[in-house]
């Protein structure tokens, strides 16, 4: 009875009471990613337009904010549990707080690898001048964090969760990775080695910010936003990823590897830990 109780009162808050079946969660996955990869083409064409430099921000980073927003309004109770844990709340200090700067950590070694890898295989290292820009640097670094949490509130603040609720945590997070990764349309046109590094390299990176949010119940934006802008910041500045060469993105690919092998052996030798608010709140009945 309790249950049937909270399957009506969960209905209820998604708008579809009076006997109407909930919308079942490809459905919700399904409207997130068409309204993304739509938004993201529409702000991408009005971009030149703006004047709007690509290095300082790409508009196409707030498809997947407007798609949160489109979730919002059909579904307006799941959104509500899937967002928790987004922003700053109390919480206890333990193993997530090692987490959260270990992931803060990686992308300063997934940057060091690939100046590594770049400097054994063209002997050189590109790295670019902030003064080659002509925005200083605190606004590139202020818009990079602004463009990346528009892409984190969809891929790790909703997306993530909702995968969670059907899959485990590496493969819901490899799954992100994969859509986040082919939704970088343009990217598609380049070599293939150069996409599948790409590829390769989401993915990764996606595993790494899944294991580490694991068990984070607050911040999950200033985390996974922080994370994504070191990582274009690095690719900006230090390495040739943003040049279309394809060595550089075979690099980071192997690199993302490498450190999301790292944290998967970590999780698999870590005690298993509560499920977090999010997973609670938005599994199906008793599952």
């Amino acid at each position: 009875m309790p249950e049937q109780q909270r399957e009506r009162a969960q209905a209820q808050a998604d708008g579809q009471g009076q006997g109407r079946p909930r919308a079942p969660w490809a459905a919700e996955a399904g409207v997130f990613l068409a309204v993304a990869l739509v938004a993201a083409g529409a702000c991408g064409a009005l971009q030149p337009a703006t004047g709007i430099p690509p290095e300082v921000v790409q508009l196409t980073q707030l498809g997947p904010a407007v798609a949160v927003a489109a979730v919002a309004l059909l579904w307006p109770g799941r959104i509500r549990d899937r967002l928790a844990g987004t922003l700053p709340a109390r919480e206890r200090v333990g193993a997530a707080a090692e987490r959260r700067a270990a992931l803060l950590l990686t992308p300063v070694l997934i940057t060091a690898l690939c100046v590594g890898g770049g400097l054994l295989t063209s002997g050189s290292l590109p790295v670019t001048a902030p003064r080659a820009f002509t925005h200083p640097v605190p606004l590139v670094v202020a818009a990079q964090f602004l463009g990346a949490c528009a892409e984190e509130i969809g891929w790790r603040c909703h997306l993530q969760p909702l995968l969670r609720t059907r899959f485990g945590p590496v493969t819901a997070s490899a799954l992100v990775g994969v859509v986040w990764g082919l939704w970088h349309v343009p990217v598609f046109a380049q070599e293939p080695a150069f996409a599948a590094g790409f590829l390769l390299a989401t993915t990764a990176m996606s595993v790494v910010l899944g294991l580490a949010l694991e068990g984070v119940r607050s911040n999950r934006l200033l985390l996974a936003g922080s994370f994504h802008t070191l990582i274009n910041l690095g690719m900006l500045y230090v390495t040739d990823e943003t040049a279309a060469a394809t060595a550089p993105m075979l690099i980071l690919g192997a690199a993302s590897l490498a450190a999301a092998l790292a944290w998967i052996a970590t999780a698999r030798r870590a005690p298993h830990a509560t499920p977090d608010k999010i997973i609670v709140t938005t599994a199906p009945g008793a599952r």
